[in-house]
């Protein structure tokens, strides 16, 4: 999801959606890559906190994917809940939120429990796998990324306590307001397409459509693109580039990818879930 994101913004930006340069960082070299002008845009399953959004300098441009910290535990262990992991070992990544969520839970129960962190996410897996830790904690969608990587995936399990708020999407520096409106508006038009039934299969002839909200989403209506810097047809490259937010969503993580990740409180606001875009108008 991360990844369609930039690759979206490159084919409203440039009319090419491989006009995009990746660098992989780790935890804690993301905020000062994005800091110190390596990167233009961090779009890597980061949470928004309120430190991050004053400190760290950063402006978030939405959630892309509404997650939470989760726990995964061997099944031979025959743990059902994480109130039973008290005296437990547990492995993280470093720099990252969980690491203080996981204080504040079990502290907050007086549960014992020891905490393992490592720099890389390969390292953590590696460490749950080689029997390190009693459980691994992290995103729950992460979790279940990672659990296909175990040599026998369907021997763990994701335990259903989910401890924390963890709101995740792209974030940007803060001092380039035009940026940042684009970045934003981009994840927003991907929200408000799939509102709007708009598809990376449809969005040309739903260029024909007399329906004013898509006139004015695909440029057809008013001088909406102008306003960000770019032509009229932003939108409709960025949409049959990627799809609308939950095409992506679907691909990546959900029903069809090898995930299967349920859409959840990822689901539109009008389909029960909150998943919501201001108006474009």
């Amino acid at each position: 999801m991360d990844v369609d994101i930039c690759r979206g913004l490159a084919a409203a930006i440039f009319k090419d959606a491989s006009k995009v340069k990746f660098i992989p960082l780790t935890a804690k070299e993301r905020f000062t890559a994005l800091q110190s002008g390596e990167v233009d845009i961090l779009s890597r399953n980061t949470t928004w906190t309120m430190t991050r959004d004053t400190a760290l300098g950063l402006n978030f441009a939405g959630v892309t994917y509404y997650d939470g910290q989760g726990f995964m535990v061997r099944k031979k262990l025959g743990i059902a809940s994480v109130l039973e992991l008290s005296g437990s070992i547990i492995c993280t990544q470093s720099g990252t939120t969980t690491e203080l969520n996981v204080g504040d839970y079990f502290n907050a129960r007086k549960m014992e429990f020891k905490l393992i962190t490592f720099a890389k996410t390969e390292e953590t897996v590696q460490a749950y796998e080689n029997g390190e830790c009693d459980a691994f904690t992290s995103d729950a969608s992460q979790l279940y990324a990672f659990r296909l990587k175990l040599a026998e995936p369907k021997a763990h399990l994701v335990l259903p306590e989910i401890i924390s708020k963890e709101p995740l999407g792209p974030a940007v520096r803060q001092g380039d307001d035009q940026w940042f409106n684009l970045v934003k508006w981009t994840v927003f038009a991907l929200i408000g397409a799939e509102e709007l039934g708009i598809s990376r299969g449809n969005v040309e002839t739903k260029r024909n459509s007399e329906n004013p909200l898509i006139q004015r989403l695909l440029g057809l209506r008013g001088d909406l693109g102008r306003k960000l810097g770019l032509d009229n047809d932003w939108a409709v490259r960025l949409i049959g580039s990627i799809g609308n937010y939950g095409e992506i969503f679907d691909r990546n993580v959900g029903k069809d990818s090898p995930l299967k990740i349920s859409r959840g409180v990822n689901k539109l606001w009008n389909m029960g879930g909150i998943q919501y875009a201001p108006p474009v108008r």
